[in-house]
């Protein structure tokens, strides 16, 4: 099996890093040698970079900046962890990737879809992954799942208004409707145990061809 780039995306609180991690092990228990990684961050330049980008007191940061930090990032993950453990032909899950920059810096920060594309394709030289599972979730049920976990981090991003994340939430459903075949939109406003049921499925599927 060649390798495989396996994205997770959704707005804030939608448990896909919840997710990620089940699938990570039920995967490793069945054999296949897996990397589970993070954007931004991911190797350690990136994780540098995602302490500028989150950090609440960065209030002042412009959107284009933000927009090319992540794409700093994304750059260093890249070349660093993802492409690496998928020459070896294992399978790299990754909780969020370029659709996140899409939403939230190029529609929510109103740079313009285009604009962020271009910043990325320059990033990653054009690669996408194989599947993104998009875990849709109302924001009100999301952001109230942010305030009753203790143990997730707060940043920069859980500051924003609701606007925002609504913003960011319809983001997804157009892009999924431009690129069905890829994004997967899983329900996540079900049980932990049920959406990583309905995301083992997509990932099974395309794993087995």
């Amino acid at each position: 099996m060649s390798g495989l780039f396996i994205t997770f995306e959704g707005g804030e609180g939608a448990g896909k890093s919840t997710v990620l991690s089940r699938i990570k092990a039920r995967l490793e228990k069945e054999g296949y040698d897996v990397v589970a990684t993070r954007e931004p961050g991911g190797s350690l330049i990136a994780e540098k970079i995602r302490q500028v980008i989150l950090d609440p007191i960065h209030t002042e940061m412009d959107s284009r900046t933000e927009a090319l930090l992540y794409a700093a990032a994304r750059r260093q993950h890249l070349v660093e962890t993802v492409l690496p453990h998928l020459k070896k032909g294992g399978l790299v899950l990754c909780d969020r990737f370029v659709d996140s920059s899409l939403v939230y810096q190029g529609v929510a920060r109103e740079i313009g879809i285009d604009d962020v594309l271009n910043i990325n394709l320059f990033a990653t030289e054009g690669k996408l992954p194989d599947l993104t599972l998009f875990f849709d979730v109302a924001p009100e049920i999301g952001l109230a799942r942010i305030t009753s976990h203790h143990g997730r981090e707060f940043n920069r991003l859980d500051r924003e208004s609701l606007t925002f994340h609504k913003q960011v939430r319809d983001a997804y459903h157009q892009l999924h409707k431009q690129e069905p075949e890829r994004i997967r939109m899983i329900d996540a406003s079900h049980s932990i145990e049920e959406v990583t049921i309905k995301a083992w499925k997509e990932i099974k599927h395309v794993i087995e061809g």
